[in-house]
């Protein structure tokens, strides 16, 4: 990755800052934390203290890092990518494809077998290495790892002094300096230090690395560099290091030498010793022990180590499969993305720093692209960063112009003939082709693959030429970019870029204008002037244009956003996941005929987020601060309009995902002012989704109340419930059926209960394994709140036990108006002792006591008991069965359609056991009658629960809407 160059400007003046350091030198090395001082009382060794100095600077690890959580250093995350050495007459061929193995030909080497004596090697004249490589495959992580393992006595202990230099800060050195005053620049202690002096053949115990070569511009003709043998004569630098290479100064000297395929021909051949290529990870078990360096370093927690492996033989089994991941993580860069959506989609951590999805996108390429240009590098002595344009910059306008089209057209492979239409485009300078073909030679593979199902098909008839496809590298990359092509304001009609050149041509002209009006105003009547003033309307029917075009990318967020046809897709975090490590099972339903760009507007919405602003801004795309805000504006407008209509589950997932990337609070809380319930029934919600909806909510202020929140069957745990106890303070009505809450969450819903900022009004917690002693902790509750007024504990294991503790403390709650204790084997003393104290209670007008083995007696005296004994007694009304006695219970179909919305997690055979039960109710009543409608009433609930039962021994669900009351 290229911000291997930026660690020596940045970290030697934190040295320099430091009179004492600690340098913790790792143990796995032999090595022990020791300190050292820039003034000590004796002379100290200069290659001493150049060693430690190097390993200081090259194990610190880029900000990017930090988001793993800390866990990591270059010693226990590296892993080697294959380094295969090539003839002279190979080093110009192209990476082969990741799906192809003619790479397996060459055996692999490493680093410092390129520095053993060979042919090419004498006492007098050190070896130049050239180690080439696409973008992404590993270039400047090998270097990294080749310092510090020399630093550490691992490796090339052959050399005394190695000296890392980084191209892109000696490109940009405007002085003329000698070779030791290059040195001493960057490392002060080796000023006048003997190695570098030239005399006798001292330089042979000295290894030069040059990372980067691309980013200098070399001549190695005669008459535009001259020669040089002196190391203190002051030279440019590029003109030092042709010398180096060329072995007139310090001959005797070894280089190291890193550079991408395209400038691999600015070192003529005779001046290389050996040639290697970085070919990335190109079998499956060098990937695997990517993921695993990386996802295996967490904090240590048993939980989060067991779902680590579970990640890492899930990635491992999809990359097994030939998989378009697996030509991806190739490179090894991409093999770092994966690891870190991964991290963010499974490892969020609330108390860790806010990280987005889109953040992670913006980092990865800050990383392989940060500083980089597109030039050419031939025929001139002007740095590069002074006259060539951003590299992303024109990434953005060639392969981001490619993705926005498909998107446009749902397509996500291309042909050949398209690819040379968006990127070749039309008729270009010749400065402009070589740029293009520097383009395709370096950066298009790191962007663009050929597709797997059509690789397979060349090889199976290889005169196809024409069905060769090609797709983006990672499907997200491709609506990444297109959201970047679209937020920077590329897609520009034809229109509106003339007028934009127009209005900037003529804003400017009307300066000077206005300057002269205002002298011959003096003296000239106004009126003869006035026409001038009709330069001024230019300007500003362009800004109404400019304002109407981040209208229409607002509106385009928006539509993209509720599109119909993907309303019912998985949410959108869920299609990462699955991007990443397949489908394992059945293939999830897809309901829109076309590929579904769900993370197009999401990561439009991300792109305006202020970190994200500045690192584009870094690489060299500037997304100005009046087109956010009018984005934003236009935007808050439409999101408002769209939610008010009632949303599926996996959009409004969707819509607080593009929230949570916004990072807007003001937005957010403006746009969540018009919901009123958030319904995320069956999402299967994971520890992001979570930290999404409680970090959405928390924008909101403290008198905004939902009126419901739906989050049954959603597998929350308890870990999951702590993250989202902050949504649920705003939540009146809070449904957490059919989840895993154990006894331990209910000391969290307790708390809930008891905090003054809540206003819970309903609690429905059917079917979580909340047992007895979960119960009676959450009843601790009932005392002190007077908020509540429905609880629902249906099939929690509450028991006999639990229901006469209930039945002690409703006295204390007079706010509770209903209560639902069905399947929860009750016998008839904890029934009958319950319904009486919900008689004696000031509100409570309805129990739920089906499914519980209550006798026919005890049935009978739940319902005598639920009659008020005097005229203006309370009536408390008691579900026990589908009869009350001998009449139909007026409640009965609410019974059945509980049973039939649950049946599909309950035990079988327990209700099919209850449903025999009341079918011999329903028979012993209709005996009992002697009316003829009535009689048909029984027969009419009695084909209810027959066809219920029935259904179930079939393992089929009757539905939901089939009876009426």
């Amino acid at each position: 990755m290229s911000s291997l160059h930026r660690q020596l400007s940045q970290l030697l003046g934190a040295w320099r800052r430091k009179r004492r350091v600690e340098v913790p030198l790792y143990t796995a090395a032999g090595f022990h934390c020791r300190t050292f001082c820039s003034t000590t009382s004796g002379p100290a060794d200069p290659l001493e203290i150049h060693k430690k100095k190097v390993f200081l600077w090259f194990s610190h690890l880029p900000q990017e890092e930090k988001q793993f959580g800390g866990y990591f250093s270059p010693e226990t995350m590296h892993v080697d990518p294959l380094v295969v050495e090539r003839e002279a007459e190979e080093r110009a061929g192209r990476l082969s494809s990741p799906l192809q193995t003619q790479t397996t030909f060459s055996p692999s080497v490493r680093v410092e077998q390129l520095f053993e004596p060979s042919d090419a090697w004498s006492e007098d004249r050190g070896l130049n290495v050239l180690m080439y490589g696409a973008v992404g495959t590993g270039k400047s992580t090998v270097v990294r790892k080749l310092v510090l393992d020399w630093c550490a006595g691992r490796t090339l202990t052959q050399f005394k002094l190695l000296v890392p230099f980084s191209c892109e800060d000696l490109g940009q050195l405007s002085k003329v300096a000698s070779l030791r005053d290059l040195v001493s620049r960057k490392y002060l202690h080796l000023k006048k230090h003997p190695l570098l002096s030239g005399e006798g053949n001292q330089a042979k115990d000295v290894l030069f690395i040059f990372n980067g070569m691309e980013k200098m511009n070399l001549d190695f003709r005669i008459g535009a560099t001259e020669l040089c043998s002196d190391p203190n004569e002051a030279l440019p630098p590029g003109v030092v290091v042709v010398n180096l290479l060329r072995k007139y100064l310090l001959p005797e000297a070894s280089i190291l030498v890193t550079t991408r395929l395209s400038a691999l021909e600015r070192i003529p051949e005779k001046y290389v010793s050996r040639y290697a290529q970085i070919c990335g990870f190109s079998d499956p078990d060098r990937q695997r022990a990517y993921f695993s360096s990386r996802l295996l370093q967490q904090s240590g927690e048993t939980a989060r180590h067991h779902d680590a492996h579970a990640l890492i033989e899930l990635l491992y089994l999809n990359l097994q499969r030939e998989s378009q991941l697996a030509a991806a993580c190739f490179l090894p860069s991409y093999c770092w993305l994966t690891c870190a959506t991964l991290h963010f989609l499974h490892f969020t951590d609330a108390k860790a720093p806010i990280r987005t999805l889109t953040g992670i996108y913006t980092s990865f390429l800050r990383l392989n692209f940060g500083g980089e240009v597109l030039g050419t590098g031939e025929g001139t002595n002007v740095p590069i960063q002074e006259h060539h344009s951003s590299l992303m910059l024109y990434v953005v306008r060639t392969v981001g112009k490619l993705a926005f089209d498909g998107v446009t057209n749902k397509r996500t492979s291309f042909s050949e003939k398209e690819l040379e239409q968006w990127i070749g485009g039309k008729t270009k300078t010749d400065e402009e082709l070589r740029q293009l073909a520097m383009f395709r030679t370096d950066v298009l593979d790191f962007f663009l693959a050929p597709s797997v199902g059509s690789g397979k098909h060349l090889q199976e008839d290889p005169g196809e030429n024409d069905k060769r496809r090609y797709v983006f590298a990672v499907p997200a990359m491709q609506e990444y970019l297109a959201a970047l092509y679209v937020v920077l304001g590329e897609n520009k009609s034809a229109l509106e870029k003339l007028t934009s050149q127009v209005s900037a041509a003529i804003g400017q002209a009307s300066e000077d204008v206005n300057a002269l009006v205002s002298i011959l105003s003096k003296f000239i009547p106004l009126r003869i002037f006035a026409v001038f003033n009709l330069i001024k309307l230019f300007p500003k029917l362009y800004e109404k244009i400019s304002s109407h075009n981040k209208s229409s990318i607002a509106r385009t967020m928006a539509a993209e956003m509720f599109r119909t046809e993907d309303s019912f897709n998985e949410d959108v975090l869920d299609q990462v996941e699955q991007s990443l490590l397949g489908v394992h099972g059945p293939q999830p339903k897809q309901y829109s005929e076309g590929q579904p760009f769900e993370l197009y507007p999401i990561f439009m919405g991300g792109l305006l987020h202020y970190g994200n602003r500045v690192l584009l801004q870094q690489l060299g795309c500037s997304i100005q601060s009046t087109t956010v805000a009018q984005i934003t504006q236009a935007l808050r407008k439409y999101l408002v309009r769209e939610i008010s209509k009632r949303q599926p589950p996996e959009e409004l997932m969707d819509l607080l995902v593009l929230l949570y990337e916004f990072q807007n609070p003001r937005v957010t809380a403006e746009v969540l002012a018009s919901i009123r319930t958030i319904n995320l029934t069956n999402i299967r919600m994971t520890p992001l989704k979570c930290f999404v909806l409680s970090s959405v909510l928390s924008c909101t202020p403290a008198s905004y109340h939902l009126e419901e929140m739906d989050l049954s069957s959603c597998l929350l745990t308890h870990d999951m419930l702590q993250m989202l106890w902050p949504a649920f303070r705003h939540t009146r009505n809070l449904n957490l059926q059919f989840n895993s809450l154990g006894p331990e969450s209910c000391v969290l819903l307790r708390d809930l209960l008891l905090d003054p900022m809540s206003s819970l009004r309903s609690l429905q917690l059917c079917d979580n394994p909340l047992l007895e002693s979960g119960a009676l902790t959450l009843l601790e509750a009932l005392p002190e709140n007077r908020s509540l007024t429905n609880l629902s504990l249906m099939h929690t294991g509450l028991g006999d036990q639990g229901t006469l503790e209930l039945a002690e403390r409703l006295q204390h709650h007079t706010g509770l108006l209903e209560l639902n204790v069905a399947y929860n084997n009750i016998g008839d003393n904890a029934a009958l002792a319950l319904v009486d104290a919900c008689r004696e209670h000031a509100g409570i007008h309805t129990v739920h006591l089906y499914l519980n083995p209550l006798s026919d007696v005890g049935k009978q005296s739940l319902y005598v008991r639920g009659v008020p004994k005097s005229q203006g007694g309370r009536r408390v009304k008691v579900l026990a069965s589908v009869t009350e006695g001998s009449d139909i219970s007026e409640d009965w179909h609410p019974i059945l359609s509980v049973i039939q919305k649950n049946i599909s997690s309950w035990d079988r055979e327990r209700v099919k056991q209850q449903l025999k039960v009341f079918l011999r109710d329903l028979d012993w009543g209709r005996q009992q009658q002697q009316n003829i409608w009535k009689r048909l009433h029984f027969r009419r609930v009695e084909k209810g629960v027959r066809q219920t039962l029935r259904m179930l021994e079939k393992d089929c669900l009757p539905p939901s809407s089939g009876y009426g009351k």
